[in-house]
């Protein structure tokens, strides 16, 4: 099984976005609570999810989303884990489609992919209605 994103619209902050490759659109799922999921459906979220299970991860993400790029250098000193553990985790990251990164000169910069935290927020937001 390949680790591909989750397709979700993706734009660096000074482009125009893009489509991304393979996996289902997770940007037209309605939130959890409108109806239940197709297996397909799971399994296409599911990286997600698993992605930010990990409080390193979790941590990454809010740090990364609070700022329009975000510098590894920055990243990693703000953790007592070392480099490389940092690295696999932004990877992980990157491989779910939340993150993308381009490097200038011997730094990494991080930025959170809009269209996958607007589709996140629309996944876990109350159907209008909906029994509780």
């Amino acid at each position: 099984m390949s680790k591909q994103p989750v397709s979700v619209l993706t734009s660096r902050p000074d482009e125009e976005p893009a489509e991304q490759s393979s996996g289902a659109a997770l940007a037209c799922c309605a939130p959890l609570a409108a109806r239940a999921r197709s297996t397909e459906q799971a399994a296409a979220v599911a990286p997600l999810f698993k992605a930010l299970g990990d409080p390193v991860r979790l941590r990454l993400m809010s740090m990364i989303a609070s700022s329009a790029k975000a510098c590894v250098c920055d990243l990693t000193d703000a953790f007592d884990v070392s480099g490389p553990t940092i690295s696999h985790h932004l990877k992980v990251l990157r491989e779910a489609g939340l993150v993308d990164c381009e490097r200038r000169g011997t730094w990494v910069y991080y930025w959170v992919r809009p269209q996958a935290l607007e589709s996140l927020g629309t996944l876990l937001g109350a159907a209008g209605g909906a029994a509780g």
